[in-house]
């Protein structure tokens, strides 16, 4: 039996009721949250002691929507709108036709290595070689959904392979401590036929998981559901029972208002992603009105080939901010709220929100503690610690993760990812990408 008691200046809890304890602990016993209280309810416990006195303790944050191998491509995307299917095609695409299995483990390890440095321990995946994917992620310690992205442009042969390698990547993550599998069609619609759509609900079903997908980056496949179906892309997915799974929504910006009553009765959620649309010069969803509707929202990073960083605390902010500039009112999403996306919001997307998503009893100990030595947070007695967390810092303020009671950054040094020897094999790697689509040597799926 593991006892770890920490302390800290500071503990957010995001319980019901919202309760910081400054100072405070969170004892630890195998994994698992065992109690958190003021520091001074600690006086008689026998556990081993860490002393986080001088930093904020809070639950980690859940990144709803991300590409771990696509950091692969960080920096190709300019001047590129990865949310239309040209833009993506000609940016990415044509890229990932030339990548091959063995690439993605270095990509992930990069990813994983940035998504745990800027305080993220737990994220949703979407890609394929998903296989691949499983083992550097599991090494990571971070918590992880992740769905096997399916893409098939009207291809029958693409679509059965992709729907054949998904089923045993279902297989192969059943019953791990940490992963979960999840089915990912990347696009109802725009690039996944109805046949193929059904196959997917049906594996979901299966195997007792949701689906992770795109919607509404730029109002495709309501064109296309209107001129097929005569109606939108979400009453079409209500006739096709799509709305009674869980599902994963990436972006959402153009979904018609009169659509939002059908989402907000569905195990639905809205991942915003603030970073993504604004670099791609897309629409802004409307995200307090989507809310007050009753439409569940998660914040994420997409991939960085258009976001550049899985830093979510600069999500958060740039949200309050470009929240406040669309509706034209201060603080017109409160920063408690903006932080319960980043991880409440993310728990609840995941069905994980028994589990994680806040520091209370009986949870898993997912949490991060920020150094509040560091600029940003003076003066203490003024700033609310929501809008300290929104505004004021950064992940680069995160010094210590901690994952089902693993150390995974313990004083800002990974435990269980080396990211130089990561960063390494990521550009040796890209080298030869960049070589195999000279030579025209295609291996993608």
């Amino acid at each position: 039996m593991t006892n770890i008691l920490i302390q800290a200046g500071t503990v957010v809890t995001l319980d019901d009721q919202y309760h910081i304890h400054s100072p405070g602990g969170v004892l630890v016993q195998d994994g698992r949250i065992v109690q958190v209280a003021p520091s001074a309810c600690f006086g008689g416990s026998t556990a081993e002691v860490v002393d986080l006195s001088g930093s904020l303790l809070m639950p980690g944050l859940v990144n709803a929507h991300t590409h771990t191998p696509m950091v692969l491509f960080r920096g190709l995307a300019e001047g590129h709108s990865l949310l239309t299917l040209e833009g993506w095609y000609n940016a990415i695409r044509a890229w990932e036709l030339y990548l091959r299995p063995e690439m993605v483990p270095p990509a992930v390890a990069v990813s994983c290595a940035e998504m745990i440095r800027t305080g993220t321990t737990c994220f949703a995946d979407q890609y394929f070689y998903a296989d691949r994917i499983v083992p550097v992620v599991s090494r990571s310690g971070l918590r992880a959904a992740l769905a096997y992205g399916i893409v098939e442009l009207g291809d029958a042969q693409a679509s059965a392979r992709s729907l054949s390698e998904a089923e045993a990547f279902l297989q192969q993550l059943q019953g791990h401590p940490r992963l979960k599998a999840w089915v990912g069609p990347h696009a109802f619609f725009a690039d996944n036929r109805p046949d193929t759509i059904a196959s997917e609900l049906e594996l979901a079903d299966r195997y007792g998981t949701g689906l992770h997908i795109h919607l509404a980056t730029s109002g495709e496949e309501d064109r296309i559901c209107q001129e097929q179906f005569g109606r939108s892309a979400v009453q079409q997915m209500k006739c096709l029972g799509i709305l009674e799974r869980r599902l994963l929504a990436a972006h959402c910006l153009t979904i018609p208002e009169a659509d939002w009553p059908m989402l907000a009765l569905a195990a639905f959620t809205a991942v915003i992603i603030p970073s993504s649309f604004t670099r791609s010069g897309a629409s802004a969803p409307r995200v307090t009105a989507m809310q007050a509707a009753g439409i569940a929202t998660a914040l994420g990073s997409d991939n960085v080939a258009n976001n550049n960083s899985y830093d979510l605390f600069r999500d958060m902010q740039l949200l309050g901010k470009l929240v406040s500039f669309l509706d034209q009112r201060p603080g017109a999403m409160p920063a408690r709220r903006i932080v319960e996306m980043a991880t409440l919001g993310g728990a609840r997307a995941l069905g994980l929100e028994r589990e994680i998503g806040s520091l209370e009893p009986g949870k898993r100990a997912d949490l991060i503690a920020l150094d509040l030595n560091e600029i940003g947070w003076v003066p203490w007695q003024a700033q609310d610690v929501y809008t300290a967390l929104v505004y004021s810092v950064s992940g680069m303020h995160v010094t210590d993760v901690m994952v089902d009671g693993e150390w995974l950054l313990r004083d800002r040094k990974l435990t269980t990812l080396d990211y130089a020897v990561a960063r390494h094999d990521l550009n040796a790697v890209f080298e030869e990408l960049r070589d195999c689509r000279v030579r025209g040597q295609s291996a993608g799926p």
